[in-house]
């Protein structure tokens, strides 16, 4: 695209913005243009002269959303890979990884994206790739660190992070998916699954005392 005058690309992401909400909340079949127009306050003339048709919308919602997303674990992995309490370090990393992850509008976006990777499987994998599997990378390298310093037992980064995950995420984020709701869970149940999956986590992969 070439470039936008600041009034434009203002405008563009206008429209953008409304037409994540009606897709979050009609899913892409249900959303019609003629509702992106209405939220954005604008005619369905301006939609249609930015964006082509509503696959071409939706196209670039998504990779909007995942190009402004910056990798939230960066920080606290570097943090957490050279602390001397990793028990401690752990369960920090994993309450911010289940409040990241668990917060309402990336699972709401996540449902989003699943629904439509049938019909739209390259865009569904970049979206893993510049989120979600970004974040294991990074949390990876925190474990491949402190296996290094001898304060995990490591052989595997890569599925060690996958298996944290797995850990904090596989109840609360099935029972949002599922229910259909982002109120499913509630704060403190967030954090009673990031504290016994921090605890399983170090059971399988810490070393002794």
């Amino acid at each position: 695209m070439t470039d936008l005058t600041p009034r434009a690309a203002a405008k563009r992401q206008q429209i953008m913005d409304a037409a994540l909400a009606v897709f979050l909340e009609n899913g892409y079949v249900g959303a019609s243009m003629d509702q992106v127009a209405a939220l954005a306050a604008v005619s369905k003339q301006t939609v249609y002269k930015q964006f082509k048709d509503k696959e071409h919308l939706f196209r670039s919602i998504i990779e909007d959303v995942g190009d402004r997303v910056d990798d939230p674990f960066v920080e606290i992995s570097e943090q957490v890979a050279e602390t001397d309490d990793v028990e401690r370090a752990i369960h920090e990393l994993a309450g911010r990884f289940v409040t990241t992850i668990m917060d309402p509008r990336v699972q709401q976006i996540r449902r989003l994206v699943i629904g439509e990777a049938v019909r739209f499987p390259a865009l569904g994998r970049a979206y893993w790739e510049r989120g979600f599997g970004r974040a294991i990378a990074t949390v990876a390298g925190c474990f491949a660190r402190l296996d290094e310093r001898g304060l995990l037992k490591v052989e595997d980064p890569m599925t060690a992070a996958n298996h944290f995950a797995g850990l904090l995420l596989w109840i609360p984020s099935n029972r949002v998916m599922f229910h259909g709701r982002t109120d499913a869970v509630s704060a403190e149940e967030l954090g009673t699954f990031a504290a016994s999956g921090a605890r399983a986590f170090l059971t399988a992969y810490g070393t002794p005392s």
